[in-house]
């Protein structure tokens, strides 16, 4: 099973927006335990920022690309129906 990933997130989009995301979640976390609301804000923010930062990138080609959809061959469909 580990090798059926496809290079599932071994993209540039992928890399870079969970990063921002992970560093999102840990200035969140900080300002949580430190009781400051504008700070635990503010990584949300650096969260939100993570997944449209991913979703440009992906946007311009830096990410996987697209399935194509499987083709049915005539030997193929010939095999189905007997």
């Amino acid at each position: 099973m580990a090798g059926s990933s496809h290079g599932h997130g071994h993209t540039p989009a992928a890399w870079a927006g969970v990063i921002i995301v992970f560093i999102g979640f840990c200035v969140a976390g900080l300002f949580m335990v430190a009781d400051s609301p504008v700070g635990f804000w503010a990584g949300m923010a650096v969260i939100a920022l993570g997944g449209v930062v991913g979703g440009i990138m992906r946007a311009m080609g830096m990410g996987a690309p697209k399935a194509q959809p499987l083709k049915m061959t005539e030997s193929t469909t010939a095999g189905a129906s007997s």
